[in-house]
């Protein structure tokens, strides 16, 4: 049966492209990703008099987990520079994200109790369009300015990215999770003074 099945060179053509797309399809849509999370557990820094967080101890390894982000010691200086809590758009997405200018001058942004899902291709970018809430602010990010920090280190977690000193952050007032391979937001937030 198999024989004579695949004697039609038609059916043979048939069949390779239907494996060459699977196989595209596959690596484009990385379907395995919603299934899986990458979890990123960095030491945040502290803010002195502002930290929401508060100063937590890095508890123990026979500790149960802690919601909470574990804190480096930084020395006193610490600035929060602008803040803004994550809304969803494409794919639920929680957390905070602050802009810190450490005492030696240098500019983080820190996603704090940060969760979304996992998708290909997901990159951290400042921009300076609006966040709107729903399917209206999907699509804005590329819109306008926009600088990528780096591509997103874990999809659920505490991170910070370096923002390199020449990036104008008056200018650049959101951070969106963007999945550049399709063009959309997973979930941003607006940094706020």
């Amino acid at each position: 049966m198999w024989k004579r099945l695949f004697s039609s060179p038609l059916t043979w053509a048939l069949a390779v492209v239907v494996v060459a797309g699977l196989i595209f399809g596959g690596y484009w849509f990385q379907p395995w990703k919603l299934v899986t999370d990458q979890v990123v557990d960095e030491s945040v820094p502290v803010v002195q008099g502002t930290d929401v967080s508060g100063p937590t101890p890095i508890p123990s390894a026979s500790a149960s987990p802690s919601p909470t982000p574990r804190v480096s010691p930084s020395p006193a200086g610490n600035q929060l520079l602008a803040a803004g809590e994550f809304v969803t758009h494409e794919h639920e997405t929680t957390g905070t994200a602050q802009v810190v200018q450490l005492a030696d001058g240098r500019r983080q942004l820190v996603l704090r109790n940060f969760a979304t899902s996992n998708g290909p291709d997901l990159r951290v970018w400042l921009s300076d369009q609006p966040v709107l809430e729903g399917r209206a602010g999907w699509f804005v990010f590329d819109d306008g300015e926009w600088f990528e920090l780096d591509r997103l280190k874990g999809n659920q977690g505490n991170q910070v990215y370096d923002i390199p000193a020449d990036v104008d952050l008056s200018a650049l007032t959101s951070v969106s999770i963007w999945c550049k391979r399709f063009s959309v937001s997973f979930g941003a937030a607006d940094l706020a003074a």
